[in-house]
């Protein structure tokens, strides 16, 4: 199959058989990004001896790099295969492993850092021009009435081999913090292993199939692309909540690793285990989230996520609070509940983003929100690695004092200092945020509460069938999945045409089961 190759249509097997190598595709990118970025990549700019502001480029490089999808927009749009882009900007993205991992021995520390960071820079920069493409090859290869499971599959492959990169690269780590091996070995051999990963992804994603892009009868200035998407009143919604939200929480998250190995006392190793707890608390709750998100809408998904997952990152703050042998546990609790929070947040987001694009237009889409959304998330980590040195010579003290006959008793003491301020600051902006969530419209939208009582049925149903008389429990279960599912029909804000009634489909559901239910009464009294 040449790369170039175009298909008018795609027969049902090679769907399948495409699907199939991009959830291969999925888990072996997915080993490289565990491999050589997140935690492994501040250890590594750590043990280079990087400052608050270096881990803060580091940090800001993957979202500033997406400012590179509007060229990326007109090569899609004037190329003839979405395919040959993202193949070829994918393998020159991962060309620059290599050269990363030699850096571990270079004698001359300042040097390998600024190389180091270089060679993310160009890494992230080609992976950018792959990503504008391959999301126009994927938005119109899979049907958008199955996107959300096909999004919730692929992160599920993707989380189970991830984890088990985690977990190497944890290991190799931990040997090396307790001095079985050398620092700048374990680091050539993590980006090694992910050089050739991502050569096994590459090749997986080349054997996926491409439908004929649908063009318009003339092109378009790049101005008049990005202009499109921004007429969209309800797409700029969503735009101002993806760039608020994204701002809140990279305020915080890039720095928890130097938080929880300078400040906390943690080896880097531990810290990528509480990275494998949450990816596997991802992976139990990620179908599920696909499964609401498909039902109720992404907006309702989200407006349950976002919140955990902002209450988890207000939390860290508490961590010097607790006892050195409480605090490891709270730590690994905390992290299950952010991945909890965060597989709905990162599913949700995505599919709501593209199912407000249209056919053949999910390239210009994704990249306009793209190029806000990655703004605001690339100042963020700059801004707060900026003022890193002004948040280490601040403290903030708390504390409630009772006073009696028997003397003073002090009931609480808090004390806030240096990357507390952090994890505050970040879930106050990501508060802010879900009030802009609120002004996001989206078809079959649900109050959260709704979505949380089919959660709790669902689960009481479960619990319910451990009884041998399943019929008799069913005799008198309230129809709540009907009543939801009717609600689902019917916007949230329904607008009344002049003269007509709103509709009462859900209390005409709940009336016509009551009537149902006197009547079945009534036959078995006779």
């Amino acid at each position: 199959m040449r790369l170039s190759q175009t298909h008018g249509s795609v027969s049902p097997h090679e769907l399948s058989r495409g699907v199939d190598r991009l959830m291969a595709d999925a888990a072996f990118a997915t080993i490289v990004g565990t491999l050589n970025s997140g935690v492994v990549l501040v250890a590594y700019a750590l043990f280079l001896g990087a400052s608050p502001t270096v881990i803060g480029i580091l940090a800001a490089i993957p979202f500033l790099c997406q400012l590179l999808q509007a060229p990326a927009i007109l090569l899609v749009e004037r190329a003839s295969s979405r395919r040959l882009i993202s193949i070829g900007a994918l393998f020159v993205a991962r060309l620059a492993l290599p050269l990363m991992a030699a850096l571990a021995f270079l004698p001359d520390k300042n040097v390998a850092l600024a190389l180091l960071v270089i060679g993310e820079t160009v890494h992230c920069a080609f992976n950018s021009v792959a990503g504008c493409s391959w999301n126009s090859w994927i938005r119109d290869l899979v049907p958008s009435e199955t996107l959300g499971k096909f999004f919730a599959r692929r992160t599920v492959w993707a989380t189970l081999l991830g984890a088990a990169g985690t977990a190497a690269a944890a290991g190799a780590l931990e040997l090396a913090s307790r001095g079985y091996a050398a620092a700048g070995t374990v680091f050539f051999g993590l980006y090694a292993a992910g050089f050739l990963s991502s050569l096994i992804s590459t090749w997986q994603l080349a054997q996926v199939p491409e439908t004929r892009m649908v063009r318009p009868a003339h092109r378009r200035s790049l101005k008049t692309l990005l202009a499109k998407p921004l007429k969209d009143s309800n797409f700029r919604r969503i735009i101002r909540f993806l760039a608020t939200w994204q701002f809140a929480v990279n305020f915080a998250l890039p720095f928890f690793t130097v938080y929880l190995v300078e400040q906390a006392g943690y080896t880097a190793g531990f810290v990528l285990v509480l990275s494998i707890v949450s990816q596997l608390a991802n992976l139990l709750v990620l179908r599920g989230w696909g499964e609401l998100s498909d039902r109720f809408a992404n907006k309702t998904v989200l407006a349950v996520a976002a919140p955990g997952f902002i209450a988890c990152i207000a939390s860290m703050a508490l961590v010097p609070e607790l006892d050195a042998g409480a605090r490891s546990a709270y730590l690994i609790v905390l992290h299950v509940l952010m991945g909890m929070a965060s597989a709905g947040v990162a599913l949700a987001s995505s599919a709501i983003t593209m199912k407000a694009a249209p056919q053949g237009e999910a390239h210009v889409y994704m990249a306009t929100s793209s190029l806000i959304t990655s703004a605001a998330a690339g100042a963020a980590p700059l801004i707060g690695g900026l003022f890193a040195t002004f948040f280490a010579q601040r403290g903030l003290d708390f504390g409630l004092t009772w006073t009696s006959p028997d003397g003073v008793a002090q009931v609480v003491a808090l004390s806030f200092s240096w990357w507390q301020f952090y994890f505050l600051i970040s879930a106050a902006m990501g508060a802010l945020a879900l009030r802009r969530l609120s002004a996001v419209t989206e078809q079959g939208a649900v109050q959260p509460r709704e979505m949380i009582v089919h959660v709790l049925n669902s689960a009481r149903r479960g619990i319910r069938n451990a009884s041998p008389v399943a019929g008799l429990r069913a005799s008198v279960a309230f129809p709540a999945a009907a009543l939801i599912e009717a609600r689902r029909r019917t916007p949230m804000r329904e607008v009344r045409a002049p003269g007509r009634v709103p509709s009462r489909t859900a209390t005409a559901v709940a009336r016509r089961f009551i009537r149902q239910k006197r009547a079945a009464a009534r036959l078995a009294r006779a």
